[in-house]
């Protein structure tokens, strides 16, 4: 009989557990905060998981699927019954779609939601089960856990389509995150623009944050959850139209591209 790895255990020991965490309560608590992840490519451990095949790359989407000139608008810790419904409806006005990135405990709580943001032809994103700002300093069976019992949530909710990319919150990336994500399916997600929306800084402030950080790359960050998302809303009603004004085209972060 062959041996048993240190590594096979350790794989199977995550699988176990987060089958149980995605069936068990979860606790409460979730943060808005922002940081940039660190777009490093570092192997991941021995521990990692193995890709499967037909999965996704590791390292993070960096170019849009729209190619240059394109903005790919993602929004994050919803959903949230105030404010997502009322980013959907700046989006649909503007004929745009963008990627949620949602908490796992938020899409369990509010499954109509996660339905009516798929069924717009948005998007889904696994952005860990409780927002653990400090997950990447917590243990690999932790990280494991976090993400599948995300995925497991969001996916329950939306009863047919998937999410497809993974973004650790505030930034909270570590190389064996990205590879248990990636062995399930969910591409690494970071961000080139980011306006902190989420600390209210003023939806002028927004609107040129974004316009100075635009040069950075395609991928922008808003939020829908953790707060009081008026200047946000705002915000994409003033930027939709002017995206589109300077010849830009919308679309979604590249999964397959390494």
């Amino acid at each position: 009989m062959p041996r048993t790895t240190a590594r096979t255990k350790r794989v199977a020991r995550s699988a176990a557990v987060a089958a149980a965490f995605a069936l068990g309560a979860v606790a409460c608590g979730s943060g808005a905060a922002s940081a940039a992840p660190d777009p490093g490519t570092t192997p991941a451990p021995a521990t990692a998981p193995t890709a499967k095949d037909g999965t996704v790359p590791a390292s993070f989407a960096k170019v849009s699927e729209g190619g240059g000139h394109t903005v790919d608008i993602t929004i994050d810790d919803g959903p949230d019954p105030v404010w997502t419904p009322k980013v959907l409806s700046v989006l649909a006005h503007n004929h745009v779609k963008a990627t949620f990135c949602m908490i796992g405990e938020n899409a369990a709580k509010y499954p109509g939601l996660v339905k009516e943001v798929a069924a717009a032809g948005n998007r889904l994103c696994d952005h860990s089960m409780n927002h653990d700002m400090t997950m990447d300093k917590k243990s690999d069976g932790y990280q494991s856990d976090q993400i599948t019992a995300a995925q497991a949530a969001i996916d329950t909710a939306a009863d047919g389509p998937k999410a497809e990319y993974y973004r650790a919150p505030g930034g909270a990336f570590t190389p064996f995150s990205r590879s248990v994500a990636a062995a399930h399916g969910l591409r690494p997600l970071g961000w080139d623009v980011d306006p902190r929306d989420w600390s209210r800084p003023g939806t002028a402030n927004i609107v040129a944050a974004v316009e100075k950080q635009l040069p950075n790359g395609p991928i922008v960050l808003f939020h829908d959850g953790g707060g009081n998302r008026a200047e946000t809303v705002a915000a994409l009603g003033q930027l939709l139209p002017w995206f589109k004004e300077h010849g830009y085209g919308f679309s979604f972060p590249d999964r397959s591209a390494a």
